[in-house]
Order: C-alpha cells, then structure tokens, then sequence
C-alpha cells in the first residue's frame, strides 16, 4: 500500500490529494496551508493520523490498489 496525503484547503474549499509531505509543498505554500514544511515532516504522521491547521486538514491515509490475489471486478 501506498502512503496518501489529502490537504483540504478549509475556506478554499478545496482538496488535494499527495504521494509525501514533501510534495504538498511543491503546489501549496505554508501561508496556504498555516504549517511549515520542516514541522509537519517532523510529526511524522501515519496512516489514521490528522493534523488541523487554522487554514487546512491534513489527513494521511493508505491507497488501496488491485494487486495478486485480489478481485479487480469490485
């Protein structure tokens, strides 16, 4: 499975969907956002986790893909 990062911009109301913390950065800035990139990589969140800013959700999540063994009909 792979690591998933979901941004929800709060008054934007928009999301964004990231591979890493890293790649958050390379669309939105901290202004956007109300957190510094060396702070949230420092939290070192997991699967489940959620940190809430003044201006963002920041989620992580697994992505689930078909892989071997697994019914890509549903």
């Amino acid at each position: 499975m792979r690591k998933v990062v979901h941004v929800h911009l709060i008054f934007e109301k928009r999301d964004y969907y990231f591979g890493s913390i890293s790649a958050i950065y390379s669309i939105l800035n901290e202004e956007q956002i109300a957190i510094k990139k060396s702070y949230l990589q420092s939290l070192k969140l997991t699967a489940g986790e959620v940190k809430l800013t003044r201006r963002a959700i920041i989620k992580v999540s697994e992505l689930i893909t078909a892989g071997a063994g697994t019914d890509p009909s549903i």
